[in-house]
């Protein structure tokens, strides 16, 4: 049985993410910023038999997430997944609301690389694998207008887990960022292109798939190989 942290659990691919692992046995440690209003994520724990275990952590605080890493316990950790993310949507090119992007830098680089070295004693024991949700919107490749801060934040953390991957490989540690898709989440919609089931389903297969290898990629929910 591995042990999964996934952050950004109590919605989303994250929470889809807990019910893919959890299904198949897994011991699913799952993080989130407000367990009391995680219900659905309470509920599924309720129901998991002991095999999914709520925790809190803001992945913005680093008091909060030394104590859920601490909550460990040092056990080993097989697979972490950085889902915990925010949106947060310029109204144009003249809106000066930088708070928001210095919280999204927060939660969505900073946060990812803050868990990773929190846990990295615990993915160490393992000889476990790091994979964080980006999105194509943080691929050069992939033009677009607007969402400056969201785009920025995704491209800053696709190049954190690149000098992450470079340095835990002599470790035994595989790092990788994952575009999950057009998703039907809060941010994608209703009418979006696949289920969070069909996403995380994917990004399970995506971390199968990680080996020291191929650590350092960019992948599609899919497992094709996304431009950078």
């Amino acid at each position: 049985m591995a042990t999964i942290v996934i952050t950004g659990a109590n919605r989303g691919i994250g929470l889809a993410l807990v019910q893919v692992y959890a299904s198949a046995g897994n011991h699913v440690v799952a993080w989130c910023r407000d367990p009391a209003r995680a219900e659905k994520l309470q509920h599924l724990a309720a129901g998991s038999a002991g095999t999914v275990q709520v925790v809190e952590a803001d992945v913005a605080d680093a008091a909060s997430v030394d104590r859920a890493a601490a909550a460990l316990n040092g056990a080993p950790v097989d697979v972490l997944l950085n889902v915990a993310g925010i949106f947060h949507m310029e109204k144009g090119v003249d809106d000066r609301d930088f708070d928001g992007w210095r919280q999204s830098f927060e939660v969505m680089v900073i946060g990812p690389f803050r868990v990773a070295q929190a846990l990295l004693p615990n993915i160490e024991k393992a000889k476990g694998k790091i994979l964080t949700v980006t999105s194509q919107i943080g691929s050069s490749v992939w033009a677009t207008g607007g969402m400056y801060s969201y785009g920025a934040a995704k491209a800053g953390v696709n190049r954190v887990m690149k000098s992450l991957a470079v340095d835990l490989r002599d470790r035994g540690v595989a790092v990788a960022v994952v575009h999950p898709g057009h998703v039907q989440t809060d941010m994608g919609g209703p009418n979006a292109a696949i289920t969070a089931e069909e996403s995380a389903t994917g990004i399970r297969d995506v971390v199968n798939a990680m080996t020291l290898e191929n650590s350092g990629g960019f992948f599609k929910w899919d497992g094709d190989p996304h431009p950078w």
